[in-house]
């Protein structure tokens, strides 16, 4: 309806304008035209002035012009009349009468130029047209010949007549003339105006609909109808209209609850459903194309790096811990920190129920509440902790560090994409995990715990390689339990197998996380201390050997029994360039041991090889 006023509003001053403009052009052509009406009918009253004292002159009666002049200033238009003889005929005839004379110096100027002047005087009250025209000789006025009387040339002024007239009518006409033109132009306007409103106004009510339905629209509203009383292509318009926002609706209604199948809500902040849903889509996309892209890498590790990947490239993420937790054991992995030190202490990894983010498997943001979480070392930084539960088995917790809020409030809003993601590799990390723990089962002996003969196989190369790139050291013991085979013949296979489990658990006690410890069979056991020195390999060893040897065994029928193992020991490098040359010199070792009366920690020494060299 806005449009409309400021229309009518426009249309007003242009008929306005038009008005004004034709009152000034009648204003004007009416003031001319009463002057030159008044002008004409001065140069009548000229002639007949003229042509009376012609008649006068004729007829010898020329004494008596004055009372002929007075009734022709009778006349209610002409205020005065006076005649002015030049010099020629006062020369000739005499002053005459003394109203004859010259009045001013526009008689002096007409007799002299011989031309028609006229001057206009306003007044407060009154307007006066002063006209004053020459007589000249000629022989065109009829019978009359001026050159018979005068004596004067063809031409020579012979006086001039000057009168007055009062054109004050002229203005009171004009402004009444003027009043009934505005009038009119008035009532057209009014009547313009009224046409243009009653005419225009469906036409604005339809684009006040149409405004209203596309506001709705560029909200995602498609659900406005809309209505017209305009005939013809407006009300096609409109019928078109409502035609594609019924379609629209039909498309477009649901899609952001659709689309929330696939991504929860909050993954956008606009309320134009449009938008969101091109903002969804668009996620879905790089989402698709993320999940399609893990699917193929090898490993766990693979994945765990693309994860790192978007949340450092696509997300900007400059400060950042991502770990892996042990569902089982409750231990806790750093799989990637960008730079620095996590802000956790050191002890949460290994209990990991202290992590307030995955105890309580939700959001932990610091800015929530003063020292949020009581077992972070955050100082004077701001966090939010992120923790995913992938199955029973496995969890993952991701720690951002910023310096301010407003750059915390900005990783908060970007929370849920992020989830996304991890949602997506979700069970392609579940399937990582599944292999890796089948793979792991298939690598340890089930009965211990411990690696196999398999894992040894198969991952000794491996094991090399980085020795020689890191220039590690190992040392390689063989274990095995004396007289085992008269135990199971004994007491039985149950018995045998307690003796393996505890031994296996000793040797559990014993060793680092970076060691490795192998069934390698039957009673026999394989151990890699990493970078042990003489000394403490040797200790590791008495530490097993008489950890083991205090072991009770309860055989049944108030029996009991203590087992002792011996322990051959080589060393790589030192022994062997290779780990399998030292696993067969450690078994060398152990033979001496045996041979010597068992229960015993056999070092080995050159000498005791007598085999060829493999």
């Amino acid at each position: 309806m806005q449009t409309k006023s400021k229309l009518l509003l426009i249309v007003s001053f242009m008929l306005l304008g038009l008005a004004v403009a034709t009152i000034i052009n009648v204003s004007l052509n009416f003031r001319e035209y009463s002057i030159n009406s008044a002008i004409e009918k001065s140069k009548m009253a000229a002639n007949i002035v003229r042509d009376g004292l012609t008649a006068h002159m004729v007829n010898g009666v020329m004494d008596k012009r004055q009372y002929f002049l007075d009734q022709i200033s009778t006349n209610r238009s002409i205020k005065s009349l006076w005649i002015v003889r030049s010099e020629n005929v006062i020369q000739q005839y005499g002053d005459g009468f003394h109203s004859e004379s010259v009045r001013d110096a526009i008689d002096s100027q007409v007799l002299k130029t011989g031309n028609v002047l006229q001057q206009i005087t306003e007044e407060t009250e009154n307007i006066l047209l002063r006209i004053t025209i020459p007589y000249k000789a000629d022989v065109t006025s009829g019978t009359s010949n001026c050159l018979n009387c005068h004596d004067v040339k063809m031409g020579d002024t012979l006086g001039a007549v000057s009168m007055e007239f009062d054109i004050s009518a002229m203005r009171s006409s004009g402004f009444f003339t003027i009043l009934k033109i505005l009038g009119i132009n008035l009532l057209f306007i009014i009547v313009a105006l009224f046409l243009i409103n009653y005419y225009v106004t469906p036409y604005m009510k339809l684009f006040t609909n149409l405004q209203t339905g596309i506001k709705k629209a560029y909200r995602g509203d498609f659900t406005h109808t809309f209505s017209t009383t305009v005939k013809g292509d407006g009300k096609s318009i409109v019928d078109q209209m409502n035609t594609l926002f019924r379609k629209m609706q039909e498309t477009f209604g649901d899609i952001k609850y659709n689309l929330a199948t696939f991504i929860p809500q909050g993954c956008t902040s606009s309320s134009d459903p449009l938008y969101e849903a091109k903002t969804i889509i668009s996620e879905l996309s790089d989402i698709y194309k993320f999940k399609k892209t893990i699917e193929l890498d090898l490993t766990k590790n693979d994945v765990y790096s693309r994860i790192i990947d978007v949340l450092k490239f696509k997300y900007q993420l400059s400060h950042f811990a991502f770990y892996e937790i042990n569902n089982t054991t409750m231990e806790r992995k750093l799989i990637y920190i960008s730079h620095g030190e996590s802000i956790c202490h050191e002890f949460i990894n290994k209990d990991s129920s202290l992590c307030r983010a995955y105890r309580t498997k939700t959001d932990v943001i610091s800015t929530e509440f003063v020292n949020l979480c009581q077992t972070c070392n955050a100082k004077e930084l701001k966090y939010i902790c992120i923790p995913f539960t992938i199955n029973d088995d496995a969890s993952l917790v991701l720690s951002i560090t910023t310096n301010t809020e407003a750059e915390l409030n900005k990783i908060s809003m970007q929370a849920t994409s992020i989830k996304n993601y991890i949602e997506a590799a979700k069970p392609v990390i579940e399937s990582k995990l599944l292999m890796d723990k089948l793979r792991d089962t298939s690598l340890r002996d089930g009965m211990t715990g411990l690696y196999n003969r398999r894992f040894l196989e198969e991952f000794i190369d491996q094991v090399m390689s980085q020795a020689s790139r890191s220039k590690d050291t190992y040392s390689v013991m063989m274990l095995d339990v004396d007289f085992f085979k008269m135990v199971n013949d004994t007491y039985g296979h149950d018995v045998g197998d307690k003796v393996i489990v505890a031994l296996a658990g000793v040797i559990k006690e014993n060793i680092r996380e970076s060691d490795l410890a192998i069934r390698y069979g039957g009673e026999e056991f394989v151990l890699m201390l990493h970078n042990a020195n003489d000394e403490g390999s040797l200790k590791v060893a008495q530490k097993i050997h008489s950890g083991f040897g205090n072991l009770i065994f309860d055989v049944g029928v108030g029996e009991t029994m203590q087992k002792t193992i011996s322990i051959g020991i080589a060393k790589f490098p030192s022994d062997g360039d290779s780990i399998w040359k030292c696993i067969k010199y450690a078994d060398t070792a152990l033979y001496s041991a045996k041979n010597t009366g068992r229960n015993k920690i056999v070092e080995f020494k050159a000498e005791m090889f007598s085999g060829e060299e493999f």
